[in-house]
């Protein structure tokens, strides 16, 4: 698990923010695991060894975290002391547990008549869907600060990066 005390944000030189440069967290990413490269304490202490390998896992934990706009929008609310996923924290609207029970449905459907196109369009519907609630974190929890609807969104960005993941794979087993 992660060290509670390292802010990935901060270990990046990045700003405690949903909208952050993918290109400088890329960067910052490379320049600490070229730093912490186990060949570069080839001749080093058992202790400094132990911290470059720490360092490394640190740095792929909070690259993979940042990296991903849903794990993104989690982690800062983590940081506001907001578990986005907890069990008491389940609650979705109504029309979106309709929209995910549809796209589940559609998802099976196709999955069982082995129709790669609707797999496809599945996968861009979800995608648009996921795009627009990225813009509305961005807006959410950078600009307006309200975790409460920034917590909802994410909810829902995880959904959906779960069942845009299953359509990719059954994509993947058909083709």
């Amino acid at each position: 698990m992660s060290n509670p005390h390292t802010n990935y944000f901060q270990l990046f030189a990045l700003p405690e923010r949903f909208n952050i440069d993918i290109q400088s967290l890329e960067v910052n990413y490379r320049k600490i695991q070229s730093a912490s490269h186990p060949d570069r304490f080839v001749s080093a202490s058992t202790a400094e060894k132990l911290h470059s390998m720490q360092l490394a896992t640190t740095a792929n934990e909070g690259y993979n975290t940042l990296k991903n706009p849903a794990t993104r929008a989690k982690y800062l609310l983590e940081q506001r002391g907001i578990n986005a996923i907890s069990d008491t924290n389940t609650a979705m609207p109504a029309d979106f547990l309709v929209q995910q029970m549809e796209w589940r449905e559609h998802l099976e459907e196709a999955k069982v008549a082995k129709d790669l196109p609707t797999l496809e369009s599945l996968v861009i519907q979800l995608q648009a869907e996921a795009k627009s609630i990225q813009t509305e974190l961005a807006d959410l929890l950078d600009t307006k600060k309200n975790d409460i609807a920034a917590t909802e969104a994410t909810r829902k960005l995880i959904f959906i990066d779960k069942v845009c993941a299953d359509a990719r794979q059954a994509i993947e087993q058909l083709e």
